[in-house]
């Protein structure tokens, strides 16, 4: 099992909030039958920005939202029903039953669960876990920030760039996400990691 905990960098929007926008764009991009290429080319941004927006690997900027949603033939008021915005009030706690499976990228024996998201006046928290099973396949992916890694149970080969880097029950990582990566489950039984991701708006 992985722990991801995700800071996102974004005056205007609150917590629990940027993993449902994302949500919401591949949900109504499926409704209207529409590939990610399609919503890129009229929102006027790339293919792998929706892709990262979509899988909470970046933070866009209000005026990208603001096109995406024009993009996908939404009105902003219907875009934003049913997200919820949940006040901060110096803490949070959260059951270990509340936690929500988060859809990523395509990938086989990777499971991720949010465990909690909070935004704050300069950047935001959101912190998963992440089961890696035995021989899980997924292909290198970039984050816009930093991510920090710790391993919390078996190991695992992390493939970052050029480099790979074995990790012990543990041990930890600090790497700038826009290095393509991913982590390489050899063992015979799932994997656990701690992750934190320190994300920016992406000003496409």
């Amino acid at each position: 099992m992985k722990f991801v905990v995700v800071f996102i960098h974004t005056p205007a929007m609150n917590d629990h909030v940027l993993s449902q926008i994302g949500k919401k764009i591949r949900t109504i991009r499926h409704t209207h039958s529409r590939t990610i290429q399609e919503i890129a080319d009229r929102a006027g941004v790339s293919k792998g920005l929706i892709s990262k927006i979509e899988n909470g690997r970046t933070v866009p900027s209000l005026p990208v939202l603001l096109g995406i949603i024009q993009a996908l033939d939404t009105e902003i008021p219907h875009f934003f029903e049913g997200i919820e915005y949940i006040q901060y009030d110096g803490f949070v706690h959260r059951s270990r039953n509340s936690y929500d499976v988060v859809d990523k990228e395509d990938s086989i024996g990777y499971t991720y669960r949010a465990v909690m998201e909070q935004s704050f006046s300069n950047f935001s928290v959101n912190i998963q876990i992440l089961d890696l099973e035995p021989d899980a396949q997924r292909e290198l992916v970039t984050t816009d920030g930093y991510t920090y890694l710790y391993m919390l149970k078996g190991k695992v080969i992390f493939e970052l760039g050029d480099k790979l880097v074995n990790l012990h029950e543990e041990d930890s990582l600090f790497f700038n996400g826009k290095i393509p990566h991913r982590p390489i489950n050899q063992m015979d039984q799932p994997v656990r990691i701690f992750i934190v991701y320190l994300l920016v708006p992406h000003m496409e």
